[in-house]
């Protein structure tokens, strides 16, 4: 079983910054790949980032690259996702999620977080 906590979400102003951090629990950190998405309401929840599990691979979502960063501390059995130059369309909730394998597919992922709000206003 693997627990996951979310958070850094908030409310800023478009163009702003947020630093999500998502804390991993109950297995080994460093065996799992991570990966962040997002579900704004009334939309299904899609890709944003992921990170492999040595930290030496990153994929993005076409929205996110350019301003999200996807990092982790394997050290503190974190994943972290920068995101600056927020717009109002990066309003959503903001999951963590951890796989056996990195991924841009949301079933390939067997853990979830409960999801931080980020709201972003105009």
């Amino acid at each position: 079983q693997v627990q996951l906590v979310e958070s850094g979400g908030g409310l800023v102003q478009a163009g702003g910054s947020l630093r999500l951090s998502c804390a991993a629990s109950g297995r080994t950190f460093s065996s799992d790949a991570m990966g962040w998405f997002r579900q704004a309401p009334g939309k299904e929840r899609e890709f944003v980032a992921a990170i492999s599990r040595s930290g030496g691979m990153t994929l993005y979502a076409n929205s996110a690259k350019g301003r999200f960063t996807i990092s982790r501390d394997n050290t503190k059995n974190t994943v972290y996702l920068q995101m600056n130059s927020l717009k109002p369309e990066d309003t959503a909730v903001y999951y963590c999620a951890a796989s056996i394998r990195v991924g841009l597919r949301e079933d390939a992922y067997d853990y979830w977080g409960q999801g931080t709000q980020v709201t972003v206003s105009s």
